[in-house]
C-alpha cells in the first residue's frame, strides 16, 4: 500500500466550495499573493470541477500547499499574457487541455469544427493547432530559465514517435518539438505532485528525471539514464526516429514494444534515438489507491465554472454537470481508443463512501432537479473490478483482460456496484441516478441482478453500448468481442425493461472505416442493421489517434503484434460511402449507399426486396440534397477569388501565373491550419 498523496488528508468538500485559483494578477492580489509557485497553461477554460484536468490538478497542488494560478486560453499571439503572474516560483505547468488539440479542431474529413465543447458558447478560435508546443514556446519565452512541463492527453499520447493523421507523417515526440523540460504521461496527480515538491525542495529538473510517468530530452554529450529502472536489463531501445519516419515494419516494432511496456508493475524505460540525441520514457506512474482516490476527488471543488465566464455556456461542462465519476481506466484495450493508454488498463476505484459524500454535496446545491446525470467513468461497469492474483497481475503483459475472452483471473462481481447504486437512489433529494456511461456487454451479461437494477433504475430510455462492428476479422482488430453479444445483451435488456414495466432501448455505437473495414465489411454491418431493425443515431467515422494500434495498422497496413497485411480505407469518398452505410435508411445517403453498392456488385440489395437497402428511384430528399451540393459546386466555381472573396481576374491560359496586361498574380495564401484569423474560418 503507497502513502497517500497528501499529508495531512485533503480537506473536506463544502456545500460551495472553495474560492476558484486566480486567473489575473488581480484575482491574485485579492488573495495576497505577491507572485505564484506554479502557472498552469491550459487549452481549455477552467472549470473547477474533478472532470476537468485544469481544475483538478490545480486543486491537488493548492491542497499540498502551493500558490497555483490557470491560464486558460490565452492568447498565444504573444508572451505577455503569461507574464501577468510574475515569474513563478517553480514552473508552467502546460497542457492543451482534455483533448488532443488537433481532434478538438478537424472531423475525420480534416475539416474544421464548428465548435469547441471546451470553450465559452462553444466558440472556436481560442487554442491554437498543436497548443502544447505553442503554450511551451510562450512559457519560455515569458520566462527564460523557469522550468517547463508539458502534460494533458496531447502530450501523453505523442511522448514518442507517432503518425499524425493531420500532417499524414511520422512526427517526431513532443518532448523534442516543444523543448519542454519534463513531459508527465498517463493520470499526473502523483508525478505532478513530485515534480513540485522536488523543485520546492530545490532539486533541478534533471535530479527529477527519474520519476516514474516522466518523458525527457537526454542531449549527445549526456550519459545514459541511471537509477531506479536504470540498468542496462530494465532499459529497451525503441527503432530510431529515422527508421520509423521510413520504415513501416520499424514502425509497427515501436508500436509492439510501447503498448507491452504500459504495465506500471513490469514496464522498463524505453529510450529512442533521434540523430545524437534521444528521448527517454520512464515508466508509468503507479495507479492510485483507493484513499488517494477519495482523497483527489474529494478536494473542495465549486463544481462550476469560474465566474469571470458570467452566463457563458461550456458545452462539454454541461454534459458533466450533475456526474459523478466513480473509477477511471479500462482493461478493455480497445486499438482505436486512447483511454487505455492514457489512464491505464489497471482500474482505479473510489470508495462507496466518497461517492455517496460527492452525490449529497450535488444534491444540496441550489438548482438541482433531482438527477445525477451519470455513475460512471470511462466503462460504467468496471467498478472495483481486478485482477484476483495480484503477483500474476505484476507480471502480466496481456494488452485486453477481456479480449479475446475473459481472463479467468479477472474479477468481475458487480456487487460493490450494486450496492454503491441502491445507496445512491437513497440519497435524500435524489429523484433518479441514471447510468449515461458506456456499459461493457459482456461483463454486464455475467449478472442478471445487475441488469435487472440498470433497467429497473438506472436508465433513462436508452443505453448507450458500442459493439462497434460485426466482422469478426474487424471486431478482432478492435479487440471487441463478437457481434452476437451485442444480439444476446439488447435481447436480455430489452426483457429485463419488459420485466420491469418500461420500454427502453439501447443505443449502439458504431465506427466507420477501422483498419479492416472495407466497402464489403460495411455492407454486411447495414445488412445486420436492417434485418435487426437498428436505426444508429449517431456514428463515428475512425480517426487515427496518435500512439494507439490502430493508428499504426491505418498508416502501415500492418497489424503490429503479427505483422499480417491490414485492409486500409483511407481515400475521403470511400470513408463517406462507410459512413453513409451505417445510415442507408437517411434518404439524405440514397447516393453514397447506391455508389457503395455498386462498386461492390451488390445489386440485389438495391429495390424492393426484404433485404434492400435502398429502393431503386431516388427519394425526393436524396434529389434535393444533390440539387443543393451541385448549386454550391457550381457557385464555388464561379465565384472567382473566394479565399480573399473578391472576383477573380481572368488568366491568360498561355502564360500560367500571370494576368492579363504581364503582371504577375498574386497567388492565394497556402493555409497554415486552424487559426483564427485565418480567411474563412
Amino acid at each position: 500500500m503507497s502513502l497517500p498523496i497528501l499529508t495531512p488528508p485533503a480537506p473536506r468538500p463544502s456545500l460551495t466550495g472553495a474560492p476558484p485559483l486566480p486567473t489575473t494578477r488581480a484575482e491574485m492580489l485579492a488573495r495576497g499573493w505577491d507572485a505564484v509557485d506554479i502557472v498552469f497553461v491550459s487549452g481549455d477554460a477552467y472549470v473547477d470541477h474533478p472532470s476537468f484536468a485544469n481544475g483538478l490538478l490545480a486543486r491537488l497542488l493548492e491542497a499540498a500547499g502551493f500558490r497555483v494560478a490557470v491560464l486558460a486560453q490565452p492568447d498565444w499571439q504573444s508572451c505577455e499574457p503569461w507574464r501577468q503572474f510574475g515569474r513563478p516560483r517553480l514552473f508552467f505547468g502546460v497542457s492543451a487541455g482534455n483533448m488532443d488539440s488537433m481532434i478538438n479542431h478537424y472531423t475525420a474529413n480534416r475539416k474544421v469544427r464548428n465548435d469547441d465543447a471546451y470553450s465559452p458558447n462553444g466558440e472556436i478560435g481560442r487554442r491554437p493547432d498543436r497548443a502544447t508546443l505553442a503554450y511551451c514556446q510562450r512559457s519560455r519565452e515569458a520566462f527564460p530559465g523557469v522550468p517547463v512541463v508539458a502534460g494533458g492527453v496531447e502530450a501523453s499520447l505523442r511522448r514518442i514517435a507517432h503518425y499524425d493523421y493531420w500532417s499524414d507523417k511520422v512526427r517526431r515526440s513532443i518532448i523534442l518539438d516543444s523543448k519542454a523540460d519534463l513531459v508527465v504521461f498517463g493520470m499526473g496527480e502523483r508525478t505532478i505532485l513530485d515534480v513540485a515538491r522536488g523543485l520546492a525542495a530545490g532539486k533541478t529538473v534533471k535530479e527529477l528525471r527519474d520519476l516514474r510517468g516522466i518523458a525527457y530530452r537526454l542531449g549527445a554529450s549526456e550519459p545514459p539514464p541511471t537509477g531506479p529502472g536504470g540498468g542496462a536489463a530494465d532499459t529497451i531501445e525503441l527503432p530510431t526516429y529515422e527508421a520509423v519516419s521510413t520504415d513501416t515494419l520499424a514502425f509497427c516494432e515501436m508500436t509492439r514494444i510501447s503498448h507491452l511496456e504500459t504495465n506500471p508493475h513490469n514496464a522498463r524505460r524505453l529510450v529512442q534515438r533521434y540523430g545524437r540525441e534521444s528521448i527517454v520514457v520512464n515508466p508509468p506512474a503507479l495507479p492510485l489507491e483507493q484513499d488517494e482516490m477519495d482523497q483527489v476527488y474529494g478536494l473542495p471543488f465549486t463544481r462550476r465554472p469560474h465566474p469571470s465566464y458570467g452566463a457563458a455556456r461550456i458545452p462539454a461542462f454541461e454534459v458533466v454537470e450533475t456526474s459523478v465519476q466513480i473509477m477511471r481506466g479500462c482493461f478493455g484495450g480497445c486499438t482505436f481508443c486512447s483511454i487505455t493508454a492514457h489512464e491505464g488498463r489497471i482500474i482505479q476505484s473510489r470508495s462507496q463512501e466518497s461517492v455517496i459524500t460527492e452525490i449529497k454535496l450535488l444534491a444540496s446545491q441550489p438548482g438541482f432537479k433531482g438527477t445525477v446525470s451519470d455513475i460512471g467513468g470511462p466503462t460504467a461497469n468496471m467498478y472495483q473490478m481486478k485482477c484476483t492474483r495480484p503477483e500474476v497481475e505484476a507480471k502480466c503483459r496481456r494488452l485486453s483482460c477481456v479480449h479475446p475472452t475473459v481472463c479467468k483471473l479477472l474479477g468481475t462481481d458487480h456487487g460493490p456496484l450494486k450496492s454503491l447504486m441502491r445507496e445512491a437512489r437513497t440519497v435524500e433529494g435524489v429523484k433518479r441516478v441514471l447510468v449515461a456511461s458506456g456499459v461493457r456487454m459482456d461483463l454486464a451479461r455475467r449478472d442478471p441482478e445487475y441488469l435487472e437494477e440498470l433497467a429497473a433504475h438506472h436508465v433513462g430510455g436508452h443505453l448507450k453500448v458500442a459493439p462497434e462492428h460485426t466482422d469478426p476479422e474487424v471486431l478482432n482488430l478492435m479487440k471487441k468481442p463478437s457481434a452476437d453479444d451485442y444480439v444476446e445483451f439488447d435481447k436480455a435488456f430489452t426483457a429485463a425493461s419488459r420485466r420491469v414495466g418500461k420500454k427502453q432501448y439501447t443505443v449502439p455505437y458504431f465506427i466507420a472505416s477501422h483498419p479492416g473495414s472495407g466497402v464489403e465489411e460495411m455492407i454486411d454491418l447495414a445488412l445486420f442493421l436492417k434485418r435487426n431493425s437498428y436505426k444508429p443515431d449517431q456514428v463515428q467515422d475512425f480517426i487515427p489517434s496518435p500512439f494507439d494500434i490502430a493508428a499504426c495498422m491505418y498508416y502501415t497496413g500492418l497489424d503490429p503484434m503479427t505483422r499480417e497485411p491490414v485492409k486500409v480505407t483511407k481515400g475521403l469518398k470511400d470513408r463517406r460511402m462507410q459512413r453513409a452505410l451505417l445510415q442507408f435508411f437517411k434518404p439524405e445517403n440514397y447516393f453514397e449507399v447506391r455508389r457503395a453498392l455498386e462498386q461492390a456488385g451488390r445489386h440485389d440489395l438495391i429495390g424492393s426486396g426484404c433485404d434492400c437497402l435502398i429502393p431503386d428511384r431516388p427519394p425526393k430528399e436524396a434529389l434535393d440534397k444533390k440539387r443543393r451540393e451541385a448549386t454550391r459546386a457550381f457557385t464555388e466555381a464561379t465565384s472567382g477569388d473566394h479565399i480573399r472573396g473578391g472576383p477573380a481576374k481572368a488568366r491568360d491560359r498561355s502564360e500560367p501565373g500571370k494576368a492579363r496586361g504581364g503582371r504577375k498574380q498574386r497567388r492565394p495564401r497556402k493555409s497554415i491550419g486552424y487559426r483564427p484569423e485565418r480567411p474563412g474560418t
